[in-house]
């Protein structure tokens, strides 16, 4: 396998084990070792962060779903860009349209769970783009 075929399948890991590593281990470290508040903080900025992570990713999996002449892969992309697509609009979601509202404290019990289902979703994109990239590469 060439390091063109390669370089999505690592843009889809990270993107995958980046959300699992921030969302399922840091910030709920960081509620359980510091206060609320400054762990409201730390986690606000590890989201953001992790947005863009995605973003790159996504974009970087896209690029990947390309001959070198531009015409599409179709036996992958198929299977593959529709959850490609709906994981970067779930992180463009997350971040400017819920991540504002929690990071204001504004009704947090709609937008918290909003967010939560946002990310959830968002994991679950990555892990099939994750399942598929890897597929394709073996």
């Amino acid at each position: 396998m060439n390091w063109k075929a390669r370089v999505p399948l690592f843009a889809a890991a990270l993107w995958w084990g980046s959300l699992t590593a921030v969302g399922f281990i840091a910030v709920p470290l960081l509620f359980s070792h510091f206060p609320t508040s400054t762990a409201g903080q730390a986690a606000a900025r590890l989201f953001t962060g992790q947005a863009w992570t995605s973003i790159a990713c996504g974009i970087v999996v896209l690029m990947g779903a390309r001959e070198d002449d531009g015409t599409a892969r179709l036996d992958w992309a198929r299977g593959a860009i529709g959850f490609v697509l709906a994981g970067l609009l779930l992180a463009i979601l997350g971040e400017f349209a819920v991540a504002p509202h929690i990071v204001a404290r504004q009704d947090l019990a709609f937008w918290h769970p909003a967010g939560v289902a946002f990310y959830a979703a968002q994991w679950a994109c990555a892990l099939v783009v994750f399942w598929k990239t890897s597929a394709r590469s073996a």
